[in-house]
């Protein structure tokens, strides 16, 4: 069935329609195999969120996918061109917080008294390092993944081996600067993300980034990201020269989704302006979910420590608001686009309303115009 969102990244891709689930981390929750291959099974292009999870497990979610899908779905991991000098372990990196930075595990134990939880520190030994990292790739490598995205960082360092054996690249960019570095190291797409994205984001807005990076980058295909939430807000990436659209929010509610039901509900009642950057989660700005336990951090005078320092002692607290089931407290990560989502639905309901609500707004516009749309 032809449809006007077809575009030359669909052919790059092997898609019927150019929309891509963005590969979203939160442990594995927020992109689990079934919400990847919904997406992938209703003509897009699911990506796992694959950042903080062992070589292990990333090799048992790719295999997930291919067992509910023969259609094309992605891998995303984060790549940082620098890191903090740190420890290759999180229990290394724990007795670096004890040694140098005694008020930040000093705060972390009055939150955790002062919501009454009980520790529970992470208990595997991983932290993000570039060994780790070179790990998570050589699985991703090894699986024949159709598809990788760096969600983060610099992707030069698998770009070449991944041509090399028909892979696809995507590269994430924040501003038009680093969507030239990304052309640069050879991506076959760069993915331009608007600050109103949820997790990790830049400052710069769609409206004024999405062209600006299709002038910096061209020919290379844009794919835009941030804020997207409907068939409205892909007609305005396509008429602003993206060729696709990359969206996580709106699918974190998805049935499909993992992200427990009291997070999907407060981000079904989150407005817009709800959705806030800080540094407090990971050391990088995220944007999520305001609650008590990113106030506190702003209130405390602490600056956030680079990663992986903070992420580390922030997963551990993490991991004891999952043990009590606080979710409120919880890193509810986000975009703004969040404030269009008011109810649960299916992957494929979403994909449905997604593709309904572009060819609606395309010939809305038409008509506006006094065009035809035939």
């Amino acid at each position: 069935m032809s449809t006007p969102l077809r575009t030359p990244l669909c052919d790059l891709l092997g898609i019927e329609v150019p929309i891509i689930l963005a590969g979203m981390g939160v442990w594995g929750m927020a992109t689990p195999p079934t919400l990847v291959a919904a997406v992938s099974e209703a003509g897009g292009l699911g990506v796992l969120g694959c950042s903080g999870l062992s070589p292990a497990e990333i090799r048992r979610r790719i295999q997930a996918v291919r067992a509910l899908t023969s259609k094309p779905f992605g891998v995303d991991l984060l790549l940082p061109a620098t890191l903090a000098p740190a420890a290759t372990t999180r229990s290394g990196v724990r007795q670096e917080l004890q040694d140098k930075h005694p008020g930040h595990v000093a705060f972390y134990e009055k939150l955790l008294e002062r919501f009454e939880l009980a520790p529970a520190p992470v208990q595997d030994d991983i932290v993000i390092s570039s060994e780790f990292i070179e790990a998570q790739i050589a699985v991703t490598l090894e699986e024949h993944v159709p598809v990788f995205a760096a969600g983060l960082g610099d992707p030069a360092r698998i770009t070449g081996r991944a041509k090399a054996q028909g892979m696809i690249t995507l590269g994430l960019a924040g501003s038009p600067r680093n969507a030239q570095r990304q052309a640069a190291a050879g991506v076959d797409a760069v993915v331009a993300q608007g600050t109103e994205a949820g997790g990790h984001t830049g400052k710069i807005a769609n409206f004024p980034l999405i062209p600006q990076v299709v002038d910096a980058v061209s020919p290379v295909p844009v794919i835009a990201a941030g804020g997207i939430s409907d068939g409205r807000g892909i007609a305005a990436a396509l008429a602003l020269g993206a060729d696709g659209v990359w969206l996580g929010s709106l699918f974190l509610t998805a049935d499909e989704s993992d992200l427990p039901g009291p997070c999907k509900d407060e981000l079904i009642t989150a407005r817009s302006q709800d959705m806030d950057v800080t540094r407090a989660w990971t050391g990088k700005t995220l944007r999520a979910r305001k609650n008590l336990i990113s106030e506190a951090w702003a209130e405390s005078g602490l600056e956030p420590l680079p990663t992986p320092h903070q992420r580390v002692l922030m997963e551990d607290f993490l991991e004891a608001i999952k043990a009590a089931g606080r979710w409120e407290l919880f890193m509810n990560a986000a975009g703004q686009g969040i404030g269009l989502v008011s109810e649960r639905r299916s992957a494929a309901k979403i994909m449905q309303d997604l593709i309904e609500g572009t060819d609606t707004a395309l010939a809305t516009m038409n008509n506006r115009l006094g065009r035809p749309t035939s």
